[in-house]
């Protein structure tokens, strides 16, 4: 997922791990910062979007202004764009490059965005198409990069780490998702992805963030009630927000911000 500070851009999340929900979940917490941001969504994952139904905005068709420019989805003070709002639901796409990036020209070029202080770009998975497209049309400000600490999810990160350097993107930080649960009954924590039996060491998201020498932003737990919010179009940060992801997002939100304003 990207963020666009008026001229200015970053990318936010690398891979399918949970990236939709930390980009929605922490564009709100953005809002939260300071209710006069002016904050901008873009899902550039045109082939599976899942934002409109984060964002309680499914099944909704956006209007076009007299300009011939397609006015945004707005919900809870944020403006929202998703090729999943422009085809039918549950259709397939099947597009090859050059339509892929004209999709994504269309995303950011033929949408009324309107000023805005931030915008944050979903990307989907892998190291194609899109990320190459959205770098050469914006200028891009730094990176958030999405794991977990399983092995196989670290080694399609570092790829995703390897290109934004190519790309000359600058790395914001790595956020570990899925990270621990804490039990609701003794709040004792449980790391999940643990790569020894040595207590105390570090998760494979510590040791990437400093093999870049890029900070480890925040570490979200597993709670249960994730997958019910996401579903209702209820973010975390909006329904529960005295939960631990929702004060964690909160703080990750003040990282990007310090990060962005720096």
């Amino acid at each position: 997922m990207w963020i666009s500070r008026i001229l200015r851009s970053s990318l936010i999340g690398l891979g399918a791990k949970g990236k939709s929900t930390v980009a929605v979940n922490l564009a709100l917490a953005y809002t939260m910062l300071n209710s006069a941001f002016r904050i901008g969504l873009m899902d550039a994952d045109v082939f599976g979007p899942s934002i409109p139904q984060m964002m309680s905005l499914e099944g909704i068709e956006p209007e076009v202004n007299e300009k011939n420019l397609i006015i945004p989805l707005q919900n809870y003070g944020i403006k929202t764009m998703s090729m999943g709002s422009l085809i039918k639901k549950d259709s397939a796409v099947v597009w090859r490059g050059l339509m892929v990036m004209s999709a994504i020209q269309q995303l950011l070029r033929k949408v009324a965005w309107g000023p805005l202080d931030t915008l944050f770009v979903d990307t989907p998975p892998g190291t194609g198409d899109v990320q190459l497209s959205i770098s050469q049309n914006i200028p891009v400000q730094g990176a958030v990069i999405v794991t977990t600490s399983h092995s196989l999810s670290l080694a399609d990160t570092r790829r995703g780490i390897e290109m934004m350097l190519k790309l000359k993107v600058p790395l914001i930080g790595i956020v570990e998702n899925m990270s621990h649960f804490v039990c609701p009954c003794c709040k004792t924590q449980t790391d999940l992805w643990q790569l020894d039996d040595t207590a105390g060491s570090d998760s494979g998201a510590a040791k990437l963030a400093a093999e870049y020498s890029t900070p480890l932003l925040c570490r979200l737990p597993i709670e249960p009630m994730m997958s019910v919010t996401n579903d209702r179009g209820q973010p975390v940060v909006i329904s529960h927000p005295d939960s631990g992801s929702a004060v964690t997002y909160k703080r990750l939100a003040a990282a990007v911000h310090d990060f962005l304003t720096r």
